[in-house]
């Protein structure tokens, strides 16, 4: 028999949210949180399947964050579709019971220069940017939000090299999401590695009550891991993206079968994924730190112990992100 299909209630206020949180812990319900910034595939699919299995009432926040995204990069073309992820929601068995969708979480000072990348058309419109200039908050101009959250060890390698205001931005607006929703759990993809280990450490340092889970990376059937800039890739591009995934599966199995030097192993990646066409982003700024310290993130230069492979490259122009976890 069919499973109905659950209807989300959609909530965008602040309060709103943060009351309907504490009625449900007033029923004794417990919260698992699943933030994300929309346009959905099964890796949010699955972090949601995890909210079920750890808590009794599931979140999901669709917050496209424009505080980590740099003036040069890819906000204003960041892929988005509300009603298709709702959609997507519905079909997931026991469905979620809210779908936090704020039109902006940082304060600009006056709301006539309120410059989010959401409209304020209601709740069933977000995603769509109309009549809006799509800028990030980092942006100068004088109104900008004042006030960040940083893991100051933590944001500077990998992606904080090339991505100096990322996880700031991340770590601001996962605190606030925290604050307003008030969740007992929530569900980070490994997929972006370095924010998982950062959003652990934050939760450690400021004392949050809230356990952060870790789910696995979710791939496409062809190996390609799972991300909402993957449909910017055209057919050539992607293709020659299937380039990361296998460097690293044949980097894993040789480190299994004893191959233990950093930078032998990450050469190899190398190789491969500039072959296919791809432009590596840490092999510029930082090569021994493709292999690092599964917990401190630091590099290492023989693997001894449990330790993951990261990468970033570009194809086209398109930034994706990979790692494979190896435990010799």
């Amino acid at each position: 028999m069919q499973m109905a299909t659950k209807n989300p209630l959609i909530i965008s206020d602040k309060d709103k949210m943060r009351q309907w949180s504490r009625s449900m812990r007033a029923q004794g319900k417990t919260i698992g949180l699943v933030p994300t910034m929309g346009y959905l595939h099964e890796g949010h699919l699955s972090l949601i399947r995890d909210a079920h299995k750890h808590s009794q009432s599931v979140v999901v926040s669709i917050y496209v964050n424009p505080g980590q995204f740099s003036p040069t990069e890819d906000l204003s073309t960041y892929p988005s579709d509300f009603l298709g992820d709702i959609d997507k929601l519905k079909s997931i068995p026991g469905g979620v019971d809210v779908v936090f969708h704020p039109h902006n979480l940082y304060d600009y000072g006056d709301n006539s220069n309120d410059r989010s990348c959401w409209n304020d058309s209601g709740d069933q419109h977000g995603g769509e940017r109309e009549g809006r200039e799509v800028v990030s908050c980092v942006e100068d101009g004088g109104m900008g939000h004042e006030t960040w959250v940083r893991v100051e060890k933590l944001e500077k390698p990998l992606c904080g090299k090339s991505r100096p205001v990322c996880f700031r931005g991340v770590a601001t607006i996962v605190t606030k999401l925290f604050n307003i929703v008030e969740p007992d759990v929530a569900f980070f993809g490994k997929k972006d590695y370095q924010q998982w280990r950062i959003i652990q450490r934050m939760v450690r340092d400021l004392d949050f009550g809230i356990k952060v889970i870790g789910s696995d990376l979710v791939r496409e059937p062809d190996g390609l891991a799972m991300s909402s800039r993957n449909v910017r890739l055209s057919p050539a591009e992607r293709d020659k993206a299937l380039s990361i995934s296998r460097s690293l599966t044949e980097a894993k199995a040789a480190a299994e079968n004893g191959q233990v030097n950093c930078r032998e192993l990450m050469n190899s990646v190398i190789r491969s994924v500039q072959g296919a066409g791809g432009l590596i982003d840490y092999a510029e700024v930082r090569q021994a730190s493709y292999v690092v310290d599964q917990e401190s993130l630091e590099a290492v230069e023989e693997i001894k112990g449990p330790a993951v492979f990261c990468v970033a490259a570009w194809f086209g122009k398109v930034r994706l992100i990979d790692n494979m976890e190896i435990s010799p």
